[in-house]
């Protein structure tokens, strides 16, 4: 299997973004704290080397994230795949997925979501351990509170991915 990689500058800084021949696998922001961690995930894991070279589904990103970042996109057509994380972090995964874009719920309702009432820290942590930061859209997690709560690549940064999908003068396509 070949990788492929690309940095992608956005309004919210560079991201890393890592794909194969058909699916993106990986897109964090540059500076995040564990991303040279699940970088060697990645490698060791699929078992090969990350090329430095772009390719189709890398090019199409840059384009998506473009439009996101700019108000007009509020869907992804990026094909994404979860090669990595247990099947539990899996399963939170693909029910952040289901959070419409420019709404939010809480942890606790995530966790009522996948039929696991009291799995609320369990699932804030396979929250933290999205590879799909946008895409799979653990922004749109907040605490019971309604307080923003965490995020692994800051607090702003959230709060500007928030407000880019509530902003109701974006031209939204999806």
């Amino acid at each position: 299997m070949t990788l492929y990689q690309k940095v992608i500058q956005t309004k919210a800084g560079d991201m890393l973004a890592i794909a194969n021949e058909t699916h993106l696998l990986m897109l964090h922001f540059i500076n995040k704290p564990t991303i040279k961690d699940e970088l060697q995930i990645v490698k060791q894991q699929l078992n090969t080397e990350i090329l430095l070279t772009s390719n189709d589904i890398l090019d199409n990103l840059e384009l998506e994230l473009n439009k996101y970042f700019n108000g007009k996109l509020n869907s992804f057509s990026t094909p994404i795949m979860f090669n990595f994380g247990t099947p539990f972090q899996q399963k939170v995964w693909r029910a952040l997925c289901e959070i419409p874009y420019g709404e939010t719920i809480s942890y606790k309702q995530l966790a009522e979501n996948i039929g696991q009432p009291t799995a609320f820290r369990a699932v804030a942590n396979a929250n933290g351990r999205n590879f799909l930061t946008i895409l799979v859209p653990c922004h749109r997690v907040i605490a019971a509170d309604g307080s923003i709560g965490g995020y692994s690549s800051g607090i702003e940064r959230k709060e500007l991915l928030l407000e880019i999908e509530n902003n109701k003068n974006n031209t939204q396509c999806i």
